[in-house]
């Protein structure tokens, strides 16, 4: 299997990526470092900064393409959060100093522009890749996004950067159908919140089970016109990179073919790893290159190559770096 996803994933937005002169998107801004959680939090700055080491290390930085993200018009985030919700942070960062969300989720004076900038960054990316600008993105952002829920911060999460994507591509692309594949160690309880009941949206998650925060059975698989449209592979502790590719092949590919969606968005967290602190689960950096070959074909075969991935999770700074290395290199065709 691993040679098949090796010879999928080095192909390009049409076709063989030697062919083809779109480059990946990288988007980052340096707001996103003063986005501050406090002495000892693991979603911290220094995830960032040891992100950009490794690609500018591996010389990948600058092969990207670099557009510059801006914030997202309150309009965009609106079709996720209310209205209140928004302006809450809003004042609670302009409070200054650390203020608290819950007992995981912490902000600072800079929070509520680096959400935006956050969900802006996303905004771009699929801009990018629409306009024929850009073969596909990674979005290097904080905070993440999956936990937020309409109303609430939660897991590190203030805006719910990916959904916030989603619904953009719909709205001002005319897209139809999106397909969200999340492999974050952590359940995207708003991920799968926000579509629920919407059959334009396809939300796939595989994640740890049990584990924070609580949802994510099997049996949740969508309600009202969106049964069906949410897929969750809830996995065990000690599972392994051959457990995670079994399921996008027997569970993930099927569901694709019948799906059919016209853009991916990848909630990319490395928490899965097996050296990270919040998880249980064993896959390696291996593992994510073959996990990103996977979606880059289904990519291909459904919907052009349109692709953007973000950020999520990932807690041990040498891992998550070298994940990135590999996740970028991988969307990049596999480049050396």
């Amino acid at each position: 299997m691993t040679r098949s996803l090796q010879s999928s994933g080095r192909r390009g937005h049409n076709g063989d990526r030697s062919a083809n002169p779109l480059k990946t998107a990288f988007l980052y801004h340096p707001i996103f470092l003063k986005h501050e959680t406090g002495i000892g939090h693991p979603e911290s700055p220094r995830r960032l900064e040891a992100i950009l080491k490794g690609l500018k290390d591996s010389a990948l930085l600058k092969k990207c393409l670099r557009p510059e993200p801006v914030e997202a018009p309150l309009e965009a985030i609106e079709r996720l959060h209310t209205r209140e919700y928004i302006q809450h942070i809003e004042a609670l960062s302009r409070q200054g100093g650390h203020f608290y969300e819950g007992p995981d989720t912490s902000g600072s004076s800079a929070t509520f522009r680096s959400a935006l900038m956050a969900a802006g960054a996303v905004v771009k990316a699929t801009d990018c890749v629409m306009n024929g600008e850009a073969a596909n993105a990674f979005c290097a952002v904080r905070p993440p996004g999956h936990h937020a829920e309409r109303a609430e911060a939660m897991g590190f999460c203030f805006f719910n950067n990916v959904a916030i994507g989603a619904r953009h591509l719909q709205d001002r692309h005319g897209i139809g159908r999106v397909a969200i594949i999340d492999w974050d160690v952590h359940h995207g309880n708003g991920t799968q919140h926000a579509f629920y009941d919407d059959p334009s949206v396809f939300y796939f998650s595989i994640h740890q089970w049990p584990h924070y925060p609580g949802t994510g059975r099997r049996d949740e698989t969508g309600s009202k016109d969106g049964m069906g449209s949410t897929m969750n592979s809830p996995i065990g502790s000690g599972a392994t990179d051959t457990d995670f590719l079994t399921a996008f092949k027997e569970m993930l590919r099927p569901a694709m073919n019948r799906f059919k969606p016209e853009f991916i968005l990848v909630s990319a967290g490395f928490d899965a790893h097996v050296d990270d602190p919040l998880s249980g689960t064993m896959v390696t950096t291996k593992g994510f290159t073959a996990m990103t070959q996977e979606v880059m074909a289904l990519a291909e075969e459904h919907c052009k190559g349109r692709l953007v991935s973000v950020l999520e999770g990932g807690y041990n700074l040498d891992s998550l770096a070298s994940c990135v290395v590999a996740h970028v290199r991988e969307l990049m065709g596999g480049i050396e």
